[in-house]
């Protein structure tokens, strides 16, 4: 019996417990009930999950010291996802619990919220929504808790993170309003005015009011109780501070995160360590004090994941004391760390390449340069910058090369037979020392990693020794390398890297480009790489081999002084070019232009009595050249006739009015006279271009891949390889094309003369075109001259759509105007014309479609 009462009173009891907690009464024991449930199960697991997606947003973000740190670590995704997905699971999963907490805990009665927990879970629903970076759908939530619950104390709580999200939709205006509103009238404390003043220093930030920031900043620092916190605002100061110029400023900034030491994470300590060492004044300042905490730094082995940014540091510190060794080691060292950081690999790629460049070591610098680009955003600004300064490089390179490897014949062409052996024995002596110090390498190298000897040789069988002997990897044998190169270079010419490398079409880039040279001792036998007579055996010993040697020499100095004065801006370096050419007695053809613009680099230089020495010698010894003319009138510099571009433009307007026999005439003419400038090249182009109208495909191909070849390097001799690679193949076929009834093409009437006067074919225009004229009530029609070969021209009639009208072309004139064209004609699709002008097959094309 009092079993039976006992579980008669428990039921009674759970539902009584059960019939209070509705939603619906407000009761004590349904207020209390809801409010703890929500509070302890539900958003206590929502907000669990919260910080766990907070965790993971910190963890995959990485902070841009470059750059000023944003104030909270989150970054911004362009994705847009699709309704129903979350960029991350866990908030996904608090804003369920949010919304949970919201429909099963919400006890709204008589138009109150009697839950006191429920505008805690609209704050949760608003920053899971605002993390996952719905940022509209965040700001319903917080605008909710401000326009239901007025009296919550979450309500300032709630208008920062609205402030924060209206941040977020650029809304920066609005948010420095609210934010400046809710400081004065607010009695904010702690977290909260921590918050508030550092989302309103971002806004500043983002609005470019930098001092305003800092002071925001200095506030927030102060307020929180996170260190983590205090370390960033205080990084952040330092950073504005450097931005404004006030290096004392920012140091006391960075101080206050030294200090913080181990409180707050190490790399803003290492942030701050580093932020210091580069506001250091280089010339009053403690150079031995800042190199010891440098060594220390480095030393640390806390510091080790941190190393690339303390290596690039440290490189830029001995690079601004002038010591360049030391810098370029410590640049190297961040690359080999393997940094995740590619702007800090761009910046110590793009340093060790201007380091490179600015000592004349340009081949060095271009893989540098290349390597900058492969870590920078493909088609940014920084990127395009870079690959501008790559390519002017590439002339730089290329006449270089050309320079020293002909410098170097020609000292070795004069020196005395007695000079020569004694060089090249001590040639031969340093080779030995090299062999042996990589012999010894080798075998240490083979003891470690149980390989006992490597035998490689080129042009025979490679050797697989004994038990314990293996082949070295091709690449890494120099020589086997060296070999591979020049027998490549042999049968395939200079090629480009790219797709479909092996056509014709793709052949070599030009006479303007050598072969990489490779040591003699690469490719000599064993007997003769140690005998001196076998290398001065191979100095060019031939007058006419000697002389070209010279020339081209002579040729890469003039362009590297070109290069250097107007795409560089180095007039230094341009000066010493055009000294050097001048001294090593060049061809006539590039003394004056030199002269000249040794002229003008004194006047850029202001070494004003140089200037007048080169003028006094280009006035009095070059009276009738086009720069003594300039020299003595530069008023008149740009109404000059006989100037290049003029010239060239005059020549231009020929070319448009189909004088192609003498425009090549006087391209040869001006290709002669400014050889050496940049615009022989336009000349050799414009010339390419009238061969091809006047003589056809087969000339046009030769003369263009002439361009391409010889002007490799200049825009002219770009936009000739772009005309091979990708124009010449559409003009390539010459068959006929057949048309059918239905296609839409437009036909002419061409009326052929061969051998006539220029009078006779005027005039027979000009009466076709009055007979055209007295049709236009029926045919809208047209009529040109096309010069077709130097002793055809052709008459021709455009505008007519079908064939059968081409070819009663008489039928169609008026009776009064058919004895005035008695001429004979033939048609032609406009496809077939092209063809016959492009390839000057009109013979055939008369024997084919009009037996």
């Amino acid at each position: 019996m009092n079993r039976y009462f006992k579980v008669l009173v428990t039921c009674v009891l759970c539902a009584v417990c059960a019939l209070s907690c509705s939603r619906k009464k407000d009761r004590f024991i349904s207020r209390n009930y809801h409010a703890v449930t929500a509070e302890y199960n539900t958003l206590f697991n929502g907000y669990n999950a919260l910080e766990a997606g907070k965790r993971t947003i910190n963890d995959a973000y990485f902070d841009n010291y470059w750059e000023v740190l944003p104030v909270e670590r989150m970054q911004i995704s362009e994705d847009i996802l699709l309704p129903g997905q979350s960029r991350n699971e866990n908030f996904n999963i608090a804003e369920d619990k949010a919304a949970k907490a919201i429909q099963k805990h919400g006890m709204h009665i008589d138009s109150k919220e009697k839950n006191p927990q429920i505008d805690e879970a609209y704050l949760l629903l608003g920053k899971a929504r605002y993390f996952d970076q719905r940022f509209i759908p965040a700001l319903e939530a917080f605008n909710y808790i401000l326009y239901k619950y007025p009296a919550s104390d979450k309500i300032n709580r709630a208008k920062i993170w609205r402030e924060k999200t209206n941040m977020r939709l650029d809304n920066n205006e609005l948010a420095i309003h609210n934010l400046k509103r809710l400081l004065k009238y607010a009695n904010l404390e702690d977290q909260d005015l921590a918050d508030a003043t550092s989302t309103l220093a971002q806004a500043y930030i983002n609005t470019k009011v930098i001092d305003t920031a800092i002071t925001q900043l200095g506030i927030a620092a102060q307020a929180t109780k996170s260190h983590d916190e205090r370390g960033r605002y205080h990084i952040i100061q330092g950073q504005l501070y450097n931005q404004l110029g006030q290096r004392d400023s920012a140091n006391i900034a960075f101080d206050k995160v030294i200090e913080l030491n181990r409180k707050t994470p190490r790399i803003y300590l290492i942030a701050a360590q580093l932020g210091k060492i580069n506001n250091f004044d280089h010339e009053n300042g403690n150079k031995l004090e800042t190199t010891e905490l440098l060594t220390e730094i480095e030393k640390n082995r806390e510091n080790r994941p941190y190393l690339d940014k303390i290596y690039h540091q440290i490189g830029l510190y001995h690079q601004r004391n002038e010591n360049e060794d030391l810098a370029i080691r410590y640049y190297n060292k961040s690359l080999r760390t393997n940094t995740r950081d590619a702007y800090l690999k761009s910046r110590n790629y793009e340093i060790l390449g201007d380091i490179y460049f600015d000592n004349s070591v340009y081949a060095k610098a271009g893989l540098y340069y290349d390597s900058t680009m492969t870590n920078m955003a493909e088609n940014s600004k920084p990127f395009r910058v870079m690959k501008r300064k790559r390519d002017n490089l590439e002339d730089v390179i290329l006449y270089e090369g050309i320079a020293k490897v002909d410098d170097s014949i020609i000292r070795l062409v004069n020196m005395p037979d007695a000079t020569r052996t004694v060089y090249f024995k001590e040639y031969i002596d340093e080779l030995k020392r090299k062999e042996e110090e990589a012999r010894a390498q080798e075998e240490a190298a083979a003891r470690n990693s149980g390989i006992v000897t490597v035998n490689n040789q080129i042009g025979g069988q490679v050797g697989v020794g004994g038990a314990g002997q293996a082949v070295l990897f091709y690449f890494y044998n120099p020589t086997t390398v060296a070999y591979g190169k020049n027998e490549f270079v042999k049968t395939w010419g200079d090629r480009t890297l790219e797709d479909d490398w092996r056509w014709s079409t793709r052949g070599a880039t030009g006479g303007a480009t050598i072969i990489e040279p490779i040591a003699l001792a690469d490719v000599a036998s064993d007997d003769q790489r140690y005998d001196p007579e076998f290398y001065i055996s191979q100095i060019p010993s031939d007058e006419k081999e000697i002389d070209s040697i010279s020339k081209a020499r002579n040729y890469a100095y003039y362009q590297l002084g070109l290069i250097y004065k107007e795409k560089f801006k180095e007039y230094e370096l341009s000066k010493d070019k055009f000294q050097d050419l001048l001294e090593s007695h060049p061809e006539e053809r590039l003394i004056l232009p030199s002269k000249y613009n040794l002229y003008k680099l004194y006047e850029l230089l202001g070494q004003n009595d140089e200037a007048e020495i080169a003028k006094t010698e280009i006035v009095s010894n070059y009276p009738d050249s086009r720069y003594a003319h300039i020299l003595e009138n530069p008023e008149l510099v740009s109404e000059d006739e006989n100037s290049p571009q003029n010239l060239y433009e005059a020549l231009y307007i020929k070319h448009e009015n189909q004088e192609y026999e003498e425009v090549i005439s006087k391209c040869d003419e001006y290709i002669n006279q400014f050889d050496g400038d940049a615009i022989a090249a336009k000349f050799e182009l414009l010339k390419a271009t009238a061969t091809g109208r006047l003589y056809g495909f087969e000339a046009y191909k030769e003369a263009v891949n002439r361009v391409a070849v010889t002007y490799a390097n200049t825009d002219e001799g770009k936009q000739a390889k772009h005309i091979v690679a990708k124009v010449l193949p559409n003009l390539a076929n010459k068959d006929f094309v057949e048309v059918s009834r239905e296609a839409s093409v437009q036909y002419k009437v061409i009326f052929q003369f061969d051998e006539a006067e220029e009078e006779t074919i005027l005039r027979f225009k000009k009466t076709l075109d009055e007979v055209l004229k007295n049709i236009r009530h029926y045919y809208v029609l047209s009529a040109s001259i096309d010069v077709y070969d130097p002793n055809t021209t052709l008459v021709v009639v455009h505008g007519i759509k079908t064939k059968q009208i081409a070819q009663t072309f008489n039928q169609i004139l008026l009776s009064k105007d058919q004895k005035k064209i008695k001429a004979p004609y033939f048609v032609a699709s406009s496809t077939n014309y092209q063809i016959i002008q492009v390839h000057k097959n009109l013979d055939s094309y008369l024997n084919l479609y009009n037996k």
